[in-house]
């Protein structure tokens, strides 16, 4: 059995007792092509899903931002989509406009355990992250006031403030984090078997090569605006 595994984004919620969106569509239509109709698909936290991913055979996580720091850790089978991030802000924050990342070091920034954003910051050396483990969570944290900025997807802020109202209206987008312009995937663990991996790669590139990547998901271009980690 495959185990698919994932957190909440506009890519893969939950939705009458199924795991749903347009990503989850893209990896259900690849492992049906693949011919593996023995499968389950569970929501986790991030870190839990990753760590999952990290540790077990037969692990199918997604959407994944491919990065050198996790080239060698993963198995990767597809690119889903490309994103781009930006910091936001409440719109009263009266914070001056930016031009460079740099001038983000004095504030607090909300940021999703281990995913992508948490670890560019740490990277960069912004030591005034404050973590959550769900990326609602991460945005209540702003609302709150917990926090100053938070970075992501135009996507991924539209959604999570349908989800978070009355609370949330008219974030302010700030500075775009062009470093953080990233193609997101579907990848298996590396104790996964390579002929388990290769056979979903093909079924991947196969359903690429006929359009029903472009269908299910949108066309791939560096301003796709969904969430990824």
């Amino acid at each position: 059995m495959v185990r698919v595994v994932t957190e909440t984004t506009p890519n893969s919620f939950l939705q009458d007792g199924r795991v749903v969106g347009r990503g989850t569509e893209l990896v259900e239509l690849t492992l049906q092509r693949a011919g593996l109709r023995d499968y389950r698909i569970d929501l986790y936290p991030w870190a839990r899903a990753v760590d999952l991913a990290q540790r077990e055979p037969n692990v199918l996580i997604y959407p994944i931002a491919r990065t050198a720091d996790r080239e060698e850790r993963f198995r990767w089978v597809g690119e889903i989509q490309r994103i781009r991030y930006f910091f936001y802000a409440l719109p009263d924050r009266a914070l001056p406009p930016m031009k460079q990342l740099d001038e983000a070091r004095g504030l607090t920034i909300g940021v999703v355990r281990d995913d992508v954003r948490h670890q560019f910051l740490q990277r960069k050396g912004f030591t005034r992250l404050v973590l959550s483990g769900q990326p609602l969570e991460n945005l209540r944290k702003l609302l709150y006031r917990q926090v100053d900025l938070v970075a992501m997807t135009e996507n991924e802020a539209q959604r999570l403030c349908e989800e978070a109202r009355p609370d949330c209206a008219g974030l302010a987008r700030l500075l775009p984090l062009d470093e953080l312009q990233l193609s997101l995937f579907m990848a298996y663990s590396r104790a996964t078997p390579e002929d388990l991996a290769q056979r979903t790669t093909t079924a991947f590139e196969s359903l690429r090569a006929d359009g029903s990547v472009a269908r299910t998901m949108g066309p791939l271009a560096p301003g796709a605006a969904s969430a990824g980690r």
